[in-house]
This record gives C-alpha cells, sequence and structure tokens, in this order.
C-alpha cells in the first residue's frame, strides 16, 4: 500500500514538472516571437504576444519582463492612436462606411450625431441637419481599461455607464470603428460575445 501511494506521488510530480516544462517553453516561444515583431516595429503583434506571455507564467523572469514590455508599448501605442483620434468624428451608422445600408440611415436622419474627441475626454453633440443648430449630449473622461482586456490591452475605453469599447482607425485616419465588446459591472468585466453595438465615424 505504502508503495502504491508513493508510486502515485512520484506520477502525479513527474506530471506537473511535465506540464510546467509545457507551459514554459510555450510562453517562452511566444516572447521570443513578441520580440521578433518589436525588432519590426509592428508593436500591435508584439504587444499582444507579450501579453499573453505575461499571462502564462508571470511570476517568472519572461512574464516579469512580458510585464513591462506590454506597459512601455501600451503607452507608445495609445498616445499614437489617441494622436489620429484626437479631432471631431460624424457617425456614419453601424455599417462600413462604404456601404449602401450606412448611408442610408445617414438620408433618414434629421440630425447628425458627432463626437469630439480632445486629449483626457470625449463630447458627444447633436447637430439639426437643417438648422445647423449643436447640442451637447454628454461629456466623458478618457478612461483606458487597464484590467481584463477583451479585444485590446491598448485600445479599450470605459465609458462611464460601465461599457468598454474598443476603438480602431483605418491606416489613412479617416475612419474611425468602435464597438462595445464588455461590460464593467459590481461582479467584473463581463465580455460580449455576440450582436455588439458597434459604430463607424468618418473624420470632419
Amino acid at each position: 500500500m505504502k508503495k502504491t501511494f508513493v508510486l502515485i506521488v512520484l506520477l502525479t510530480t513527474f506530471q506537473f514538472f511535465g506540464q510546467s516544462d509545457q507551459k514554459a517553453s510555450f510562453q517562452k516561444n511566444k516572447y521570443e516571437l513578441a520580440v521578433s515583431y518589436y525588432k519590426k516595429a509592428d508593436f500591435v503583434k508584439a504587444i499582444d504576444l507579450f501579453s499573453l506571455a505575461a499571462k502564462i507564467k508571470p511570476e517568472n523572469e519572461i512574464g516579469k519582463d512580458a510585464v513591462k514590455k506590454v506597459d512601455t508599448l501600451r503607452e507608445l501605442l495609445r498616445k499614437e492612436i489617441l494622436k489620429q483620434a484626437i479631432g471631431t468624428w460624424k457617425r456614419a451608422g453601424n455599417q462600413p462606411v462604404w456601404s449602401t445600408a450606412s448611408e442610408n440611415v445617414n438620408v433618414q436622419s434629421n440630425v447628425d450625431e458627432i463626437v469630439e474627441i480632445k486629449e483626457n475626454e470625449i463630447l458627444f453633440y447633436e447637430v439639426d441637419k437643417k438648422s445647423n443648430t449643436k447640442k451637447l449630449l454628454r461629456t466623458e473622461n478618457l478612461v483606458y481599461n487597464d484590467t481584463n482586456s477583451t479585444v485590446s490591452v491598448f485600445s479599450e475605453i470605459i465609458l462611464s455607464d460601465g461599457t468598454i469599447w474598443n476603438c480602431s482607425i483605418n491606416d489613412k485616419s479617416n475612419v474611425l470603428h468602435v464597438i462595445n465588446v464588455a461590460v464593467k459591472t459590481q461582479e467584473g468585466i463581463q465580455k460580449i460575445e455576440s450582436n455588439n453595438e458597434e459604430s463607424y465615424y468618418v473624420k470632419i
């Protein structure tokens, strides 16, 4: 009986170390791939891979260094996207701006939905198409989601109602796409898996 118990302990130990070695190897591969993208200045792919490496084994040296790399790249990428985002944008609907459905939404509406993005805040306006009267609907502080990101570790923002939006801008910097990826509640952050609300904006 004693020999059987020792054997079970040994097998369990070997299994644990085997899994641990696999995790460490997987982490190292992701870290090295992240470094290769970093050297190519592809910072978006690099930060995603560094983030993954950090989550696998956050307590070891690779994990700790990956966290530092994520923090550095997050700051860099946020400055870059904010530089593109600052300005005034007009909502073009919930379909890509080149689609017919998007054009139809704009024709039917009596008002234009305008968003003004500043360095630390976002202002939402409604502009009457006939009178050109501009009405401020609300102002939101620009707050980034730094915990439990669901899509991007650098481009998610949290609004005062708890909704979390991932923001992306096309290469020409003239189309802003926002999609509701999660909601923050008292229980924590809950990812939205389907029927995500989204909007497209064009810079004006």
